[in-house]
């Protein structure tokens, strides 16, 4: 009896009990209980570095973007020694904003910041602002300042500010912007208003700098926009240096090289690359890292993982030595064309065959480059149509790819004398057309008849091309269905010398000289 009374009154003694605990807890405003969260909920979520905190990461660990590093330096000296550079009448930056696509190191250069800066330092992200309760965002906007100038001199880092930066008043058919948009309005007031603090400064960052909203962007607020652009060659070298550093690579291994094999490559990729080779060399049982495992780790971030198990008849694989054959022997025969690096037909990912290139890395395009690399891509098509007498679904990609490079020649480059000196594109990103066009319909059709005979043309010049050189395409598609991978040296014993490559030799033997 008294057993079924004890189980009948259980859950409630146990409902009780949580109610008293939790209580308990709101009465004493404990951080860690659901009462503490609800009176909490409106302070900053910020994370604070001061001396107290072991930072370990400095400048020194930040390879490359020195233009960056000077900017970011500058301003941790600015809070250090404000009396340097007031002392003739000028006023310290209000912020600056690192701008700059995804992985080129803008949260590594904030986090430089924390070690190296001797002034408290409040880190977070632009989503911790946001929250289902009307209010919360802009009250921890003022709780975050609050704090920050009774730290003062000190540094607020927001990172991805675009997720509470956004231009005020897009999309507003419903009032689910409005919090967003009281969040945005604390801050703008925060950075610039009355009572603003000249010893807090804010730095933020972004690789979406065009949706942001013009208040935030003016003088007073984000003083200064500093890019963070994709390193170069040079800089690639001196990231690969950091990277290295924990690992055991062979001591012949050449960081030039490295640097020269990726192009493109971000800081945060170089990163990627560099634990894949390690991954691959210990997978292969090696007691240091070795160049071809670098090689490999590039194919691997490139092309995606190896697909040798993939059922593929032998027409098919056929039809793909001699698409990835069409490319090789174009892009060999073309002056602006990228040298071949090595080509496959093993699949990789998506793709039943690839080729790798070493891109020239340019500042300036000119119309016969842009049109040598269309013909190139064009030389798989041009390949099939050649031997077979009939095209395949194998060329979408580089379809999709001259496609693309085609239109912004004629609508945004103006390269293209019938349409004449003209772009139709918007830098500033504030002109959103959506299905209307900034242009008529007649001009539409130009276009349109424009890029069609673009493309036609590079790929007549390709068909041409390997019709002229139809044997040699031959012996290098079976050189390659019988080694599957081939390398620009396969290419120089069915083909001889590239004269382009001797030119540039010449020219740069010449610049040397001078």
């Amino acid at each position: 009896m008294w057993g079924e009374l004890l189980l009948t009154l259980l859950p409630f003694v146990v409902i009780i009990g949580i109610w008293i605990f939790i209580m308990r807890r709101m009465s004493s405003g404990g951080g860690g209980g659901p009462g503490g969260q609800i009176f909490n909920i409106g302070k900053s979520k910020a994370k604070l570095f001061d001396q107290k905190t072991d930072v370990k990461t400095s400048f020194k660990d930040v390879a490359g973007l020195e233009g960056a590093k000077e900017e970011v330096q500058e301003i941790v000296d600015f809070l250090k020694n404000p009396d340097k550079y007031t002392a003739l009448g000028g006023k310290i930056p209000k912020g600056a904003l690192l701008v700059g696509p995804p992985g080129t190191g803008k949260t590594l250069l904030a986090r430089a910041v924390a070690g190296e800066a001797q002034v408290p330092f409040f880190s977070l992200s632009g989503s911790d602002f946001v929250e289902m309760f009307v209010g919360v965002g802009a009250s921890r906007v003022r709780d975050l300042f609050k704090q920050a100038k009774e730290k003062s001199p000190s540094i607020i880092f927001i990172d991805e500010i675009d997720a509470i930066g956004r231009a005020r008043g897009k999309n507003n058919m419903s009032g689910s912007n409005d919090e967003r948009e009281n969040t945005l309005n604390q801050l703008l007031t925060e950075m610039d208003g009355f009572g603003t603090n000249a010893n807090v400064i804010v730095i933020a960052a972004t690789n979406r700098a065009d949706v942001l909203d013009k208040a935030l962007m003016r003088a007073g607020r984000f003083d200064r926009q500093i890019y963070v652009d994709l390193p170069d060659v040079r800089e690639r070298k001196e990231i690969f240096d950091v990277h290295l550093r924990p690992l055991k690579i062979d001591e012949n291994l050449d960081m030039d090289f490295l640097a020269k094999q990726t192009p493109g490559f971000s800081g945060a990729d170089i990163a990627n690359v560099c634990n894949e080779a390690a991954l691959i060399a210990a997978r292969n049982e090696k007691k240091s890292v070795e160049k071809q495992d670098f090689l490999d780790a590039v194919d691997r971030i490139v092309g995606g993982l190896e697909k040798k198990n993939k059922i593929i008849t032998p027409k098919e694989k056929e039809a793909i030595a001699y698409h990835e054959a069409g490319h090789a022997t174009v892009s060999w025969m073309l002056e602006h064309a990228a040298p071949l690096v090595k080509v496959t037909i093993v699949p990789r990912g998506q793709s039943l065959g690839a080729a790798w290139y070493l891109p020239e890395e340019r500042l300036i395009v000119k119309p016969n480059q842009m049109l040598d690399e269309m013909c190139a891509a064009l030389g798989g098509r041009a390949a099939e149509k050649v031997m077979f007498d009939e095209i395949s679904t194998g060329a979408l990609s580089d379809l999709e790819k001259v496609t693309k490079q085609a239109r912004a020649m004629v609508t945004i480059y103006g390269l293209n004398d019938k349409i004449g000196n003209l772009t139709y594109y918007d830098s500033s990103g504030q002109n959103d057309y959506g299905f209307s066009k900034p242009y008529s319909e007649k001009t539409a059709e130009m276009i349109d008849q424009e890029i069609s005979k673009m493309i036609e043309n590079q790929y007549q010049r390709a068909i041409d091309l390997l019709e002229k050189h139809k044997d040699k395409l031959t012996e290098l598609a079976n050189v390659l269905l019988e080694k599957e991978v081939i390398f620009k040296d396969n290419l120089q014993k069915i083909f001889g010398d590239r004269p382009f490559d001797k030119k540039e030799e010449i020219e740069q033997e010449n610049i040397a000289t001078s």
